[in-house]
């Protein structure tokens, strides 16, 4: 389903990643269940560049890897599918998801303005010396939104222990 096909009211978006912390998904299909919105789970493929945009059918897309093949993309498609499936499956929650192309702020403002979403809902930045040199490298997406986009931004941190030390 594409993001203007939503019936009702506008849906919220939300950023997906492999791997990524639960606590993410729990409170995008929390919060869309108790305002009951619809989920737009997005992930985007930081490897392609976005050679045309058409949210009526779908994103056209070249890889910046040429060894990479759709193979790949579609072994990710089905494992976000069924992290967010097995994510919503206790919850009355109707979603999609998208992958995109491109840098991820970008890609998730742009879609969030197309669907015209009500907010935008990402994880904080993993943890780890290898994510905070990324992070100061190419920017944190977190950090991005919320400087660059006209509707709110919920940025949902990794759960920690309160007496738990915080991994380097």
């Amino acid at each position: 389903m594409s993001p203007e096909r939503f019936s009702g009211p506008p849906p919220l978006v939300v950023g997906v990643l492999p791997g990524q912390h639960p606590e993410v998904l729990q409170a995008a299909t929390g919060l869309a269940e108790k305002l009951g919105v619809p989920l737009l789970c997005a992930y985007v493929d930081e490897a392609s560049y976005l050679v045309e945009w058409d949210p009526a059918r779908s994103a056209h897309r070249m890889s910046l890897h040429p060894d990479k093949d759709d193979a790949e993309i579609r072994a990710v498609n089905e494992d976000l599918r069924a992290m967010v499936g097995a994510a919503s499956a206790a919850k009355s929650v109707e979603w999609t998801l998208r992958i995109l192309s491109g840098d991820p702020a970008r890609a998730l403002g742009r879609m969030a303005a197309e669907a015209n979403a009500s907010m935008i809902i990402v994880g904080t930045p993993e943890r780890g010396l290898g994510h905070r040199l990324s992070a100061a490298l190419n920017g944190s997406v977190a950090a991005w939104l919320t400087h660059h986009q006209d509707r709110p931004v919920l940025v949902v941190p990794a759960h920690l222990g309160a007496h738990r030390d915080m991994p380097a």
